[in-house]
Formats: structure tokens, sequence, C-alpha cells
């Protein structure tokens, strides 16, 4: 695939699963300028990443979240800009805002879970509150599927004790 043939076929993928783009930004960016950055840097990268691709070895799908949170992981180094609410274009594109606007407190106490994970773990659960099997979330983050599974379970049972005000056993 050459030049123009490969651009069409870069765009109509990237347009069928552009709400990846979109997923790993929220997770991974809060102010609207590191958001809109972030978006751009993930598109170039693919773009550039590109010819490397190979169906026969992942899904596209598959492909563009390893790109993406890599991207996004490296993009976090920079220093955090003040936390601003996603605007209501972008919550439309992440699947409506009817179930985002009745979110309550449980739901926020979640978001500021994840952002307090590393990078890796924001990922992994990203990928899991996505419903990916443990396979995938391997392939796309380069770990064993046990190491996802034992990581998925470790954030769980964190998040357990943080919902419930528990004291970890060895705390």
């Amino acid at each position: 695939m050459r030049g123009r043939e490969q651009q069409r076929a870069f765009e109509t993928l990237l347009r069928e699963h552009q709400r990846i783009v979109f997923k790993v930004v929220s997770v991974y960016a809060r102010h609207p300028e590191d958001r809109h950055d972030l978006t751009q840097e993930i598109c170039v990268q693919l773009w550039r990443s590109f010819p490397s691709f190979d169906a026969t070895r992942a899904k596209f799908s598959t492909w563009m979240y390893r790109v993406a949170l890599n991207v996004a992981i490296s993009q976090m180094r920079r220093p955090p800009r003040q936390e601003e609410p996603l605007d209501p274009q972008e919550l439309e594109a992440l699947g409506g805002t009817a179930e985002i606007a009745e979110q309550d407190e449980r739901l926020d106490a979640l978001y500021g879970f994840i952002d307090q994970l590393d990078p890796l773990n924001r990922a992994l659960i990203l990928l899991y509150l996505e419903n990916r099997s443990y396979a995938e979330i391997a392939e796309i983050l380069g770990i064993s599927e046990t190491n996802v599974a034992t990581k998925i379970s470790r954030i769980k049972q964190k998040l357990r004790n943080q919902m419930t005000g528990a004291t970890p056993v060895g705390a």
C-alpha cells in the first residue's frame, strides 16, 4: 500500500476506532489543552507507525491501544495543568452525556482512584473496564496473562479497601 491508498485506509480505520483515542485521552489528560495535545500526538504516532502495522499479527484495535497507551504514558512525564471537566463534545464522543451526567459520588471516587494509579496500572484498568480479555490486555501491554490477572486482582482489592475505608493487610 502506498501514498493515497495507505492514507485512505488509515483514515478509515482511525474513524472506525476513534473512541479508543478518546478513552485513552480521557484517562490520561484532564486539562483541555493537554487532551488536545495528547489526541494530536497519538494520531501523529499512529500515522507514523501505520506502515509497520501487520494485520496478521494483531487486530487494528489492539495495535491502536498499544500505540495510544505508549504515547499517553510518555506524555505523563509532563507537568500537569489545572484540572477541568470534559467539554460536552468530548463527552458525546465518549458515548453520550446521559450516562456521564448521572455520575454519583462513587463514580467520582472511582475516577479519583484511577487518577492515583501509576501509568501501567491505569492502562490496565482502562482496558479491563473496556471488557478486554486478559489475553488482549496482555498483548497490548506486553505482559503475561498471569501478570494481568494478578495486577487486576490487586487493583480491585486496593479499590475495595479505599471505598470501604478498610486498612489493607500489612499496612
